[in-house]
């Protein structure tokens, strides 16, 4: 005696193609949940970078400093020159900014620019480019 299998329906195009598209629906879901974690850890870098800076107005008046955040870069600005943290993929891009020259602002290449990984990094950074503009 023979037992009979049944067998298993062929798959047809439709149901590839709808296992193709759920595949990729999942990924993309995947790549957006990855990417918006990342910029809110940028974005609480850039945060904690701020009220760090902001900790003691009077030296920040005293050395005629302000400061500044928008999104992700974080600020610190004289009449005669700018240190700036951007935060981007869990980094921060510290630079020092000449305003002194006569070119339009931003079209000016920083004087110096260092990669850190963390705030507390960007805070060190930024310290000793204050204090070689301070010479």
């Amino acid at each position: 005696m023979t037992s009979k299998t049944k067998k298993p329906p062929a798959l047809s195009l439709k149901d590839a193609f709808d296992l193709e598209y759920a595949r990729r629906e999942m990924e993309r879901r995947k790549r957006d949940e990855a990417e918006r974690q990342q910029q809110e850890e940028d974005l609480t870098g850039a945060t904690q970078l701020l009220e760090a800076l902001q900790a003691d107005p009077e030296f920040l008046g005293k050395r005629q400093l302000t400061v500044d955040r928008r999104r992700y870069t974080v600020s610190l600005d004289h009449q005669d020159f700018r240190i700036a943290a951007y935060f981007e993929a869990g980094k921060a891009t510290v630079t020092l900014s000449d305003k002194r020259t006569p070119a339009t602002p931003g079209a000016v290449a920083p004087r110096k620019q260092l990669t850190v990984d963390t705030v507390e990094e960007a805070l060190a950074v930024m310290a000793q480019f204050l204090v070689d503009e301070s010479r």
